[in-house]
């Protein structure tokens, strides 16, 4: 998980439980190209652990396979 990440979290008072039911429940709604690495990026949209916000996760896959979050937020 990014800094960024982490900080929009805090902001949008989001937890990591809440990113981690958007990713395991949500769906994929868009791949973007990164305009500078060309690597894919994710957006995944869905509800937070107690259903208040729908959030969105922005992640990609590192170097290492490993996902990373790039960035949380709420609508």
């Amino acid at each position: 998980m990014t800094l960024h990440a982490e900080e929009e979290m805090d902001i949008d008072e989001l937890t990591i439980f809440d990113v981690e039911s958007v990713i395991l429940t949500g769906q994929i709604v868009e791949q973007q190209r990164d305009r500078k690495t060309r690597e894919l990026k994710y957006l995944v949209r869905g509800e937070t652990v107690d259903g208040r916000h729908t959030a969105v996760v922005v992640s990609k896959f590192g170097p290492t396979d490993k996902l990373v979050i790039l960035t949380v937020y709420a609508e």
